[in-house]
């Protein structure tokens, strides 16, 4: 009774949530019975029970629903061995007898695959060349020359993308071949659940024996140190084994604070990548990419001329918030059945473009200092030390550390590559001038008022 209801409420999970997210979190799962409202499933991890109750016990709970079962919360019981998939319950004892009763752990129980995040939908400009030809030759497979690929950038500018984008094309090219996708959030929560469950084993046997360890956001674990312990055990072993590592964080290596230097200088030995802020062409044509894949799926939608060039222009914080405005102006056009023209995306995205507005960015500052003092744009990230050059640099220093939300490290790097002691410096620098020296204040005061306007 309970194999034929879950079977079928696997085929609409299945259509509901995605096939990617359907075979790595529910599949595993076996639903052993319902009563007094509750469904009472078997999991091979609590992990996965765990995600599987964040995330998608409404659409669970939905589909029983329909089935005539009044199911109102779900129970995970952790079972010895990897619940088998419903399809696969009702099996033959005979068949059943053929499974080994051990087996590794299984490796493809990381994060879920974006199915949106291809090669084929990711635009490549100036900014993100070297990233996108790298991550091609590591989805590649086979000897790479560089072991991890590190990709390093600001918000919004492909890391997780290219990241999701190896793993699907690696996997398609070597199917036999395990891919473990996560953030290093995912990887200290298992190991500190390894630790509380005594199953530290199984946690080195799932990590050590994939073909590719792929972690986003390893700035979380700085400061975590038995995490930074197990994180620098794990990467060892895989590059021992040949096994290839993609990292992804929001700085360099030596500029995350808080992580060891030995996890710093393995990660430095690779290749390191910055994905730069995106440029007005690649805006655009990403936009141009998003809008051709909207009008395939929406033939009669209409843009105005110069609507995707406006957008392009207005909003250079990070790709999400682009695509978010544009997908916002598809949904306005498709239910008010309404041409996008420049008119109606000024005021759909008012609050969008209010808020870009205010944005100031460094080369702003960079650009107004240098008009303000005379010098050369050029001087700003060149190696001139004369005071009339380095006092103008150090101004600029300290406005884009208190307009802007970049880093010390993302300043110096807009700085000529500098360090970001230097910024640190120009910066206390400024400050100091700012409380004996008038004139100064009075400088700062006006480059604002110019910057703001």
């Amino acid at each position: 009774m309970m194999d034929r209801i879950w079977g079928q409420a696997c085929a609409e999970l299945e259509k509901s949530v995605g096939p990617n997210n359907y075979n790595h979190w529910i599949k595993p799962l076996r639903l052993a019975s319902i009563d007094d409202g509750a469904a009472h499933f078997v999991s091979p991890t609590r992990f996965i029970s765990d995600w599987v109750n964040r995330h998608f016990a409404k659409d669970i709970m939905a589909v029983l629903t329909r089935s005539g079962a009044t199911v109102e919360r779900l129970r995970f019981d952790v079972g010895s061995q990897a619940a088998r998939p419903a399809a696969q319950a009702a099996a033959p004892a005979s068949h059943a007898a053929e499974t080994p009763t051990t087996r590794a752990p299984r490796a493809d129980l990381g994060a879920p695959l974006d199915p949106r995040y291809t090669f084929n939908n990711f635009v490549v400009g100036k900014p993100n060349e070297l990233a996108h030809a790298a991550a091609r030759r590591v989805a590649e497979g086979g000897p790479v020359g560089f072991n991890p690929l590190f990709l390093y950038g600001g918000v919004g500018l492909g890391k997780t993308h290219l990241m999701h984008a190896i793993a699907h094309d690696f996997q398609a090219r070597h199917p036999a071949a395990q891919v473990l996708y996560l953030s290093a959030e995912q990887f200290m929560y298992r190991f500190v659940q390894a630790l509380r469950e005594s199953t530290i084993m199984d946690f080195k046997g799932m990590f050590r024996n994939v073909n590719m360890l792929m972690v986003d956001d390893v700035q979380f674990i700085a400061g975590k140190d038995s995490t930074q312990e197990e994180f620098f055990h794990t990467f060892n072993a895989l590059v021992d084994q040949g096994k290839q590592i993609v990292i992804s964080a929001d700085r360099a290596p030596a500029e995350i604070k808080g992580l060891e230097e030995r996890i710093k200088s393995r990660l430095s030995c690779g290749l390191i990548v910055d994905l730069h802020p995106t440029t007005y062409e690649l805006r655009l044509g990403i936009l141009q990419s998003k809008t051709e894949v909207f009008r395939a799926q929406q033939p009669d939608l209409e843009i105005g001329a110069g609507v995707l060039e406006f957008l392009a222009h207005r909003i250079t914080t990070n790709v999400r918030v682009l695509e978010g405005a544009l997908q916002r102006l598809f949904a306005h056009a498709s239910l008010l059945r309404r041409e996008i023209t420049l008119e109606v995306a000024q005021e759909c995205l008012a609050d969008i473009l209010r808020t870009n507005d205010r944005k100031i960015n460094i080369d702003d500052i960079q650009r107004k200092v240098a008009e303000h003092y005379n010098i050369r744009l050029a001087d700003m990230m060149g190696p001139k030390r004369a005071r009339n050059v380095a006092r103008p640099r150090q101004i600029a220093m300290y406005l884009s550390k208190q307009l802007t939300s970049r880093s010390l490290p993302e300043i110096g790097r807009r700085f000529g590559g500098r360090d970001h002691t230097t910024i640190m410096h120009g910066v206390r620098k400024i400050e100091e001038l700012l409380v004996e020296d008038s004139s100064m204040v009075e400088d700062i005061a006006v480059l604002k008022r110019m910057l703001e306007a």
